[in-house]
This record gives C-alpha cells, sequence and structure tokens, in this order.
C-alpha cells in the first residue's frame, strides 16, 4: 500500500543522519576510540520535557587522562569534503562578547545554533538519557555539520576536550600549513623526523 502515510514513514526525520552509525562512518568513530551516541531533539529541560522529531548520531571522544568530552556528528567526521562545523575547530576563531551562556555566544558568532526555543526560553539539547552528558549543546551549521558547542569554545582557546579533532576529522585543517608560521602536517601526512 502506497500513499502519504507510506512516504512519511519512510522519510528520515529531518535532523536523521543519512549515515548509518554500524556502518563505515561508525566504524570509523569506533576505530578512533569514539563512542557513537544516537541522540534525539529535546525541547525543555524540565522533568516532562518535549521530544522533537528525528534523531543524529554523534561520535563521542572521552580523554583518558582528564575525563573531558567532545561530541561530534559522525557524518561531520567521517566526511572527506569541507564542513562548517570542521572549518570553525579548524579556524579557532576567538570568542567576542555577548550575555548568557558562553558557548551557546560562541556557536551563534560562529554561525551555528544550539538554541532550542527562542532566548532565555525552556532550553532544550541534544539527548541521550543515560551516563555522562545526558543533554548535549550541539552547535548546528546551516550545512547541518556540528561540533558540541563547548568543545569548539574550549578548542578556540587552545583547550583540547576529549581528543584533538584534527586528528581524527577526515577533512584535514586547510589551515595547518599555515599556522601560527610554521608548516604542520595534515592528519594524512607524517610528521617530519626530529633532528
Amino acid at each position: 500500500m502506497a500513499g502519504p502515510a507510506m512516504a512519511r514513514a519512510a522519510a528520515p526525520g529531518y535532523a536523521q543522519s543519512a549515515i548509518d552509525p554500524n556502518g563505515a562512518a561508525g566504524a570509523y568513530c569506533k576505530q578512533t576510540g569514539g563512542e557513537v551516541q544516537r541522540r534525539v531533539p529535546q525541547y525543555g529541560q524540565s522533568s516532562n520535557p518535549l521530544v522533537l522529531s528525528g534523531s543524529h548520531d554523534f561520535c563521542r571522544y572521552k580523554s583518558k587522562s582528564d575525563g573531558s568530552r567532545i561530541y561530534v556528528f559522525i557524518d561531520t567526521l567521517y566526511t572527506t569534503q569541507p564542513s562548517l562545523a570542521a572549518l570553525a575547530y579548524y579556524a579557532e576563531v576567538q570568542p567576542g562578547t555577548c550575555q548568557g551562556n558562553p558557548a551557546a555566544c560562541y556557536c551563534t558568532l560562529l554561525g551555528g545554533s544550539d538554541t532550542f526555543g527562542s532566548l532565555g526560553g525552556a532550553g532544550g539539547g541534544w539527548a541521550f538519557g543515560r551516563g555522562e552528558d545526558p543533554l548535549l549543546e550541539a552547535c548546528i551549521f546551516p550545512d547541518l555539520s556540528s561540533i558540541d558547542s563547548w568543545g569548539l569554545t574550549y578548542h578556540s582557546q587552545g583547550i583540547v576536550r576529549g581528543i584533538d579533532l584534527s586528528t581524527v576529522l577526515k577533512y584535514p585543517d586547510p589551515y595547518a600549513k599555515t599556522r601560527h608560521g610554521k608548516t604542520l602536517p595534515t592528519p594524512y601526512e607524517k610528521a617530519p623526523k626530529a633532528d
């Protein structure tokens, strides 16, 4: 039986990743030390939040030394094409000034959004429901790429949370060759041997 109901059932939700978490991208996440987490968007931070349509798979990297974490959409992690989230991570743009949550502010200044509802509203985020970070602030860019807002904010200050994504993002750092006046290798080049 075909029809509108069948078409709606077959179509992915708005935020649904087109990448299979059990396929190559999920395997790459695990191979590079990450954990795949399927998260759902949730409006509100009360005891009875509204779970929104869709889901997305994140790769969570946790540092063994300090326990810090960073999250990236697995399709942002696995693509060899440029994405706004990867470019924002690599660029290390310095934060501006604004009121409120510094990570949400920084995400907005980069051209992304991690806001659910109006500013000062009920809030929300990407829910996992158990373990660390049950509600995540993910900075979503217009190309639907994403890295978590706090990971981006800390990295802009030279602080790595979880893992340095430049070592695992398949899209190499376009600024690496000229960063700080030094020639640096991309993730796919071997570092020069020390003298």
